[in-house]
């Protein structure tokens, strides 16, 4: 018996289904109040727990957060540049966590950041790399800035600026 799926992660799976399935963008129906707000949102795929797939908008780039959820769900699928795109004989193993992110803001010290409650943003000029927060095999601040700044190319003798923020994760 299939679990129910959240309304925001049931959103994510159908808008990869239509878009690897049928060619077509889906357009969210019934939105729930959280895909009314507007946020950055990401979009995880695994299958057979490895990642599979992960892009996402640092801050709210659409109407809503449904249509970031679809935007980014598909991107997830067929745009990030690690992965091949998924094929139509992968959907019925794919699993999806999608992140509604808090606005991000800015910290004066790594002291107040923690790699299991929030996610950070290293800037630096034009270059930005985020991680999210709670991931497997992050254990402390410095492995999560040593990650952002690799993800923007940014060397570990320039000056960064730092960005905290919080999710609400849907799986």
């Amino acid at each position: 018996m299939e679990k129910e799926l959240h309304p925001i992660v049931k959103l994510a799976k159908e808008a990869v289904e239509s878009y690897i399935g049928e060619g077509r963008v889906l357009k969210a129906e019934e939105l729930t109040a959280e895909m009314k707000e507007r946020a950055g949102v990401f979009v995880s795929i695994k299958k057979h727990g490895e990642l599979r797939g992960c892009i996402g908008t640092f801050e709210p780039t659409r109407a809503n957060v449904a249509e970031e959820i679809v935007a980014n769900a598909i991107s997830s699928a067929t745009e990030d540049p690690r992965f091949t795109p998924v094929a139509a004989s992968e959907l019925d193993n794919l699993e999806y966590s999608i992140d509604i992110l808090t606005k991000p803001e800015p910290v004066d010290s790594i002291d107040r950041l923690d790699p299991k409650k929030y996610g950070v943003i290293v800037e630096c000029g034009f270059r930005r790399g985020l991680l999210l927060p709670g991931l497997e095999g992050v254990d402390t601040v410095d492995e999560q800035i040593d990650i952002c700044r690799a993800k923007a190319g940014i060397s570990g003798d320039e000056p960064i600026k730092l960005y905290r923020f919080q999710v609400r994760r849907y799986k």
